[in-house]
């Protein structure tokens, strides 16, 4: 064993995470600032409250299968690295460094940027801070939060459960002006027979694909999997718990949006739930709303980024040219180098975000299809690894193999959507010149290991 390879071993993830604050981080990561924009559209596109409210429940659905199958892996296999050592097992270590390439040049540090661009629009309306506003905002808060995370677990997770207590309370006071709970009612608004309208199955799956979008985040349950209080079975508890808060939340969402301004005028706004609150609290309301749009890119924001660190230490374990990034200080609970370069690939895609016309949308549109890629080889990986280890299984995906085939399916079509229904191509383009680069990388670091 060398010697960096025993420094390793001795300073390893441990289990320092409440169930509590692992459901505070997956929560946060999946309810964002989508939750604010995709009912809108998935109105727009369904024309129907009977469809949009079952592609809701559909998304649901899907996505607990995949979290369902992400909990078997995640028990047989709890690890810092997540995906990435599923990935390994499955595939070998070449497949495996691409994406933990993906992660830290793309998916994690893409997210990261497009939600610094949430909050920093939005911190704007709060607080402008001159003609730049929200490219500093957007700045200063990566900064902050990198900080606050090399701080350690603790401190970041208490974060995190405060942050997300916030966001759930923004998204409560949605639910209560849409069913007039509180403040002034919501006039009254006409409601038509449930499927009266039947779009187009295409229709049905570009609403999808947004609804999955929104409801993406889930996976990055597995990466807390090694560092979880309990047993190996906690992890399951945890997902399945996230999950059902997400779905209670979102689909309640929907129905205070719809009973507040009616379906028509929910698929005709751009900023629906600020629409409402402002109906019923006035101007105050509109500007509370921006407040809590933020708090919910910040709280995706820092538990994006407790994820994300943890690929870039899983890749240094494993590639000695990378070894700096496998420190772990056991005293914080964090792999603070792996922080420091997550910190550093954010900041520059929110430099190069600032430079396109819009710098949310060139994000979206520079990770998703990698994302979702990826996520289709860890589904088709749970297959390979039943048939590679026989070894028990703590706990077993449910009604196998239907469900993770019904997740790759899912993953699949959403990989292809993100290209085909791309505003533009040059986000894409250039995702795809990174993964280029990562395979260059590969071959470097295969090359300095044979000398």
């Amino acid at each position: 064993m060398s010697q960096s390879q025993g420094a390793n071993s001795s300073a390893s993830p441990q289990r320092l995470l409440s169930p509590l604050g692992a459901v505070a981080i997956i929560v946060g990561i999946v309810i964002g600032a989508g939750i604010f924009k995709t009912p809108s559209m998935v109105a727009g596109i369904t024309g129907d409250l009977g469809w949009a409210i079952t592609l809701w429940i559909a998304g649901a659905l899907i996505s607990m299968m995949g979290a369902l199958c992400y909990a078997e892996l995640a028990t047989l296999y709890p690890h810092a690295g997540g995906d990435y050592h599923f990935l390994t097992r499955a595939y070998g270590k070449n497949v495996s460094f691409l994406y933990g390439w993906a992660k830290a040049m793309v998916i994690n540090t893409g997210s990261i940027a497009l939600l610094a661009f949430v909050f920093g629009d939005y911190m704007t309306k709060v607080l402008p801070l001159g003609s730049n506003s929200s490219l500093y905002w957007a700045l200063l808060i990566v900064i902050a939060l990198t900080l606050i995370n090399l701080i350690g677990i603790h401190a970041s997770a208490n974060l995190q459960t405060a942050l997300t207590v916030l966001e759930v309370c923004g998204l409560l006071a949605i639910i209560i002006a849409g069913f007039g709970l509180f403040g002034n009612s919501p006039p009254p608004t006409e409601s038509p027979p449930l499927f009266s309208n039947t779009p187009p199955l295409g229709m049905l799956g570009l609403g999808m694909v947004f609804v999955l979008l929104t409801f993406g985040g889930w996976n990055e349950s597995a990466y807390i999997s090694a560092e979880l209080k309990g047993s190996s079975k906690t992890i399951v508890t945890v997902i399945v718990i996230s999950l059902l808060t997400i779905t209670v939340i979102y689909l309640l969402v929907n129905l205070a949006l719809i009973n507040g301004l009616g379906l028509k005028a929910l698929a005709n706004s751009k900023a629906a739930p600020a629409d409402l609150l402002g109906l019923v609290f006035g101007p105050f309301g509109e500007k509370l709303l921006g407040l809590f749009v933020a708090i919910a890119a910040l709280t995706s924001i820092n538990a994006t980024m407790i994820v994300g660190a943890r690929t870039n230490y899983a890749m240094g374990e494993d590639w000695e040219g990378l070894r700096k990034m496998a420190k772990w200080e056991s005293s914080r609970g964090s792999p603070t180098f792996a922080y420091l370069v997550q910190g550093l690939i954010s900041l520059a895609l929110v430099g190069f975000g600032a430079l396109q016309s819009d710098g949310f949308e060139a994000m979206v549109e520079f990770t998703a299809p990698v994302f979702w890629s990826f996520l289709f080889l860890v589904g088709l990986g749970l297959f390979i690894l039943r048939f590679k280890d026989r070894s028990a299984r703590p706990f077993s995906v449910p009604l196998y193999p239907i469900t993770p085939l019904i997740f790759c399916a899912s993953s699949a079509y959403l990989a292809y959507s993100s290209i085909t229904y791309a505003h533009s191509k040059g986000a894409v383009a250039i995702s795809l010149y990174v993964m280029l680069a990562g395979i260059i990388a590969l071959l470097i670091l295969r090359l300095r290991k044979i000398s």
